[in-house]
């Protein structure tokens, strides 16, 4: 289109006009006498500005979802992470503290007998017909063949197999274990042996004990100790075993014998503790935990 000076003139005109337009809407305030005039735009224009908003919304709030996903992807994973984190946190400060009052309590016991030990934890029980278990320490440590496993409240078994840093214990439980026993304040003697079934169920009867006497008298609540090896190897003396059950009568028999609740929770093993050198005297009785005030049933003492 040309330049022409009628078109100038036009365009100073409308100029001119807007100007005195926003003169009078601003200084007439809500008197203004424009009001009229906005709210016949408004009218007009109104609905197509609502009808445009609500078609473009949609996609501008679709295009920020996009442009923002990977951030909140992002978010999302790091707050499962957290609470993952924090899981195992709890998980493992839960077991820790488990296991520090484990470690205490076979600290204690082994200092009441005499024991010098290597603490180790339990890291898999055998998938064979054997009763064993697999700890986290070896020859490295100390460890070897025929020595005596323990816990704080009692026998474990002997150690079978050992590595460089890691060892295989037969459990008193297995049929394959013969331990010998001596009862508490009688001082008799005789042998536990296991039953194979590794002391799963509640209150299961996992030790069978045999006197050598016949003629002993056996009641339930009495207490068995470890009699101790030769060299002190594979059992050295005074380790809890169990508590007498359940007498077995067996008329005409030459020997006594008795169902032995073990101190020791076979089917929850944790914290052990290797006995890498014998006390230097038996403890006889010393490393059984206090008598309760009230006995359950029976003689405690025996005869």
């Amino acid at each position: 289109m040309r330049d022409t000076g009628r078109n100038r003139l036009v365009l100073g005109v409308l100029l001119v006009a807007s100007l005195v337009l926003i003169t009078l809407d601003y200084r007439g305030g809500d008197n203004s006498p424009l009001n009229g005039l906005r709210g016949l735009g408004a009218t007009v224009f109104g609905p197509l500005e609502r009808v445009a908003a609500s078609v473009v919304r949609p996609v501008g709030n679709t295009f920020d979802a996009i442009r923002d996903a990977p951030g909140q992807r992002n978010r999302a994973s790091d707050l499962l992470k957290e609470n993952q984190e924090l899981r195992e946190q709890l998980r493992s400060n839960t077991i820790d503290k488990g296991r520090a009052t484990q470690l205490e309590k076979l600290l204690g016991s082994a200092g009441l007998g005499g024991y010098k030990i290597v603490a180790a934890n339990v890291i898999s029980a055998g998938q064979g017909f054997e009763d064993t278990v697999t700890i986290d320490v070896g020859t490295l440590s100390g460890v070897k063949p025929d020595m005596t496993v323990m816990t704080g409240d009692g026998l474990v078994g002997r150690v079978i197999k050992s590595g460089p840093a890691s060892a295989t214990v037969l459990l008193a439980t297995d049929s394959a274990s013969t331990v010998g026993a001596r009862m508490e304040t009688s001082k008799e003697i005789g042998v536990v042996t296991g039953t194979g079934r590794r002391g799963f169920g509640v209150g299961a009867a996992t030790l069978r004990l045999e006197l050598l006497a016949p003629d002993v008298r056996l009641s339930p609540g009495q207490r068995v100790v470890t009699l101790g090896s030769q060299d002190d190897r594979p059992y050295v003396p005074g380790v809890p075993i169990g508590v007498v059950e359940k007498v077995e009568q067996t008329p005409g028999a030459l020997t006594r014998t008795a169902l032995i609740r073990p101190f020791v929770h076979f089917s929850g093993l944790d914290v052990v503790g290797v006995v890498v050198a014998p006390p230097q005297r038996d403890p006889h009785d010393a490393v059984l935990p206090p008598r309760p005030s009230t006995p359950s049933s029976g003689d405690p003492q025996g005869s």
